[in-house]
C-alpha cells in the first residue's frame, strides 16, 4: 500500500505537469485509480449494531439508513437506541423482529419498584407506530372525580373511550407494591385499560385526567400474581407498508451483507454495501470485485499499468 500510495503522486504529478490534459495516459491512469482506490479504503456508514442492539431494517444507525418514515422515531446516538416522541425520548430495551415490536421504557413510569410523578406518554399521530395489544396501562393515584374514573370517554366529546376497567385485579396487586402501599391509597384511584387507546391524538394527558402517575407493562412473566415480576415497559407495534410487506430489494440487500438505507435527498432505496458504495440493488457485484482485487488482482494490474505508462509516456 506504501507504494501504491507514492505511485499515485507520481501520476498525480505528472498530470498536472500536462496542464490537465485529458487526452494524456497520465490523467486517464489517475481518474481510474481514483475511482478505483475508495473501494478498497471505505467502509460501511450504516452500521448493523447500535451498542448490543442489532439493527435491521426499517431502523438505521443514522440518517441515510434504514427507512426514512422511522428515522426521525428511533435513532441511535453514543451507541445508545433510543425511541422519541413529542412528549419525550425513551430508551429502547429490545427489538422482535419476527413479530414487529419495539419495546421501550419510560423513566417517569411507576413500577412497583418505585413511583414517580410522570405527565403521561403518547404517540406521534404520523408515526409507523400503535400500541400492541399486550401493552396494558394503569393510571395510578387518580381524583376520585377523574375523567379517567367517571367517564368512558374524554371531555371533548370524542368517541373514542379507554375503556376503563375497575374490576380488574391489576389494580390491587398493584397497589400491594410497596411504594404504593405507604401512600395508603385507596382501590378506586386506580384506573385500568386495555388494549390501549388513547384516542384520536394518540396522547394520555396524565393533567386532563387527573392522575399524577402511571404504569405500564406488556408481559406478566409467567407470575400474574406477583407485579414485582411483572415486565414493564411499553410495547409497540410497527409496520413496514400499508401491506406490511417486507421490501423484496431490501431482502436482497441483506443477503448481500449490505444495509438498507435511502438517499436522503428523494428517500429512494439504496443498500450500502461493506466498502461503503452504495448501490441501488445489492452488493453481490461490489463484494466479488472488492475480493478478487485484494485477493491477488491488484498485483495484475500494477505491472501492466506500469507498462501502459512508460510506453505512452
Amino acid at each position: 500500500m506504501f507504494l501504491f500510495h507514492h505511485f499515485l503522486q507520481f501520476i498525480f504529478s505528472l498530470s498536472i505537469s500536462t496542464t490537465m490534459d485529458f487526452s494524456h495516459p497520465s490523467v486517464f491512469l489517475l481518474s481510474f485509480f481514483l475511482f478505483l482506490f475508495p473501494c478498497l479504503i471505505s467502509s460501511q456508514i450504516c452500521q448493523k449494531n447500535c451498542g448490543k442492539e442489532t439493527l435491521k431494517y426499517p431502523f438505521g444507525s443514522g440518517p441515510g439508513c434504514g427507512d426514512p418514515r422511522f428515522q426521525p422515531h428511533v435513532t441511535c446516538s453514543q451507541q445508545k437506541l433510543t425511541f422519541t416522541t413529542h412528549t419525550g425520548s425513551y430508551p429502547v430495551t429490545s427489538i422482535d423482529y419476527a413479530n414487529e415490536v419495539i419495546y421501550i421504557s419510560d423513566p417517569t413510569m411507576s413500577t412497583c419498584s418505585c413511583t414517580v410523578p410522570s405527565k403521561g406518554f403518547g404517540l406521534n399521530w404520523d408515526a409507523p407506530f400503535t400500541f400492541a395489544d399486550r401493552t396494558i396501562f394503569a393510571l395510578v393515584d387518580c381524583a376520585t372525580n377523574s375523567s379517567s374514573i367517571c367517564q368512558n370517554g374524554y371531555d371533548d366529546g370524542s368517541n373514542s373511550k379507554l375503556l376503563c376497567d375497575q374490576g380488574t385485579p391489576i389494580c390491587s396487586l398493584l397497589y400491594s407494591c410497596r411504594p404504593i402501599s405507604t401512600i395508603n391509597l385507596p382501590i378506586s384511584t386506580c384506573c385500568v385499560y386495555t388494549p390501549v387507546n388513547l384516542g384520536p391524538s394518540f396522547e394520555m394527558d396524565l393533567q386532563k385526567l387527573q392522575c399524577p402517575s402511571y404504569t405500564g407493562f406488556y408481559n406478566f412473566n409467567d407470575q400474574q400474581s406477583d407485579p414485582e415480576k411483572w415486565n414493564y415497559g411499553i410495547a409497540l407495534k410497527y409496520k413496514f407498508s400499508v401491506t406490511n410487506d417486507y421490501p423484496g430489494s431490501c431482502d436482497a440487500c441483506e443477503r448481500s451483507h449490505g444495509v438498507c438505507g435511502y438517499n436522503a435527498a428523494f428517500n429512494s432505496f439504496i443498500c450500502n454495501c461493506p466498502n461503503g458504495i452504495n448501490t441501488t440493488t445489492d452488493c453481490y457485484f461490489i463484494s466479488s470485485f472488492n475480493s478478487g482485487f485484494r485477493n491477488g488482482v491488484a498485483w495484475l494490474i500494477y505491472p501492466a499499468v506500469w507498462s501502459f505508462f512508460w510506453f505512452f509516456l
